[in-house]
């Protein structure tokens, strides 16, 4: 029986905890439906045995402290709201269960500031890794031994995981369930817990170019700007004047930023908009495609197309075929 283990801490996000907790354990039930192998143990574990209260004031029981713990496969590690020095300082036990577990053979993940623990138990040293973005000069000053990738959101290096974000977290759930229960577990689960399409492992990655952060305040308030003007006809001149610079200037800045021009990035803007249309209402993709900026239903067809590799039409039918139905398969 393989063992995954998801550490409860005092002053964690809920969401990086509950996030693991809820796709593995709908893994466990669509495979239990589909008579597939279920033999794995999902716990979460605190320092103690004894309720832990997470970011908003919510309790969470573990099943388990770490100390009753001898070994487990899977490890996750959560995000600490706050200072990580300070949760170094409150929770300092899991960095040598964690350093034992992995020379144990465990792989560990750690969502966002959870790679402070990773850090602080050497495990990290001389290898990749990412973390929050807010406290990357912090974690590349106390940790210099580490290779620090400020614009990559997931990294991986010998059993050690670590994201950037709860989001990621999510996207590589779904490569750790698809090594457990396969793909097509994987691609339900997906299909669950996010409008987008299962992304291959390979291509998070090694794509350096994804959603980059930064930390250029002028063209953090020019992607607002995008987001919240996107259904409007852009005219790049008009922004580069609300934000007191040159054209040039404005596509330079954003191009070092973000890795991406401001054309691109409004394109990327209108089609994630587009896909949740498509997810939530019945909308025609002519209707759509105006909604989102486009008066050539055409052309958005064609470039979205090219953004998601599949038409408007077969990622609406793709997001919305979901036949497993939780309610009756637990009834």
């Amino acid at each position: 029986m393989k063992r995954v283990t998801i550490l409860a801490l005092d002053d964690a996000l809920a969401t990086s905890i509950t996030i693991p907790l809820e796709m593995l354990n709908a893994a466990n039930v669509i495979a239990r439906v589909r008579r597939a192998e279920t033999d794995l143990l999902i716990e979460t574990a605190g320092v103690r045995d004894e309720p832990v209260t997470v970011t908003g004031g919510m309790e969470i029981m573990p099943r388990s402290s770490i100390t009753q713990i001898q070994q487990s496969d899977l490890i996750f590690v959560p995000a600490l709201w706050g200072s990580p020095a300070r949760a170094l300082r409150r929770h300092p036990e899991p960095v040598d269960w964690l350093r034992e577990q992995y020379q144990a053979g465990a792989t560990v993940c750690s969502v966002c500031t959870g790679s402070y623990f990773l850090a602080e138990a050497g495990l990290l040293d001389g290898r990749v890794a990412t973390t929050h973005w807010y406290y990357f000069d912090d974690f590349a000053n106390r940790y210099p031994a580490i290779k620090l990738e400020r614009k990559r959101f997931i990294t991986h290096d010998t059993r050690l995981y670590c994201t950037g974000s709860v989001n990621a977290a999510r996207d590589l759930m779904l490569h750790f369930i698809e090594n457990l229960y396969g793909d097509a577990i994987a691609n339900e689960v997906s299909r669950h817990f996010t409008h987008e399409l299962k992304r291959s492992w390979e291509s998070l990655l090694l794509n350096h170019d994804q959603q980059n952060t930064h930390h250029d305040e002028t063209i953090i308030k020019a992607q607002e700007w995008l987001q919240m003007n996107f259904q409007r006809d852009i005219q790049i001149e008009e922004m580069a004047a609300t934000l007191k610079l040159s054209v040039r200037s404005l596509n330079r800045r954003f191009k070092t930023a973000t890795n991406r021009t401001p054309l691109q990035y409004l394109q990327e803007v209108r089609i994630e908009e587009a896909r949740e249309l498509l997810k939530q209402s019945n909308l025609a993709v002519a209707e759509i495609a105006f909604r989102v900026g486009y008066h050539d239903a055409s052309h958005f067809a064609g470039l979205f197309r090219r953004l998601n590799k599949v038409t408007p039409v077969a990622y609406r039918r793709l997001v919305r075929n979901k036949v497993f139905n939780v309610e009756s398969a637990e009834s």
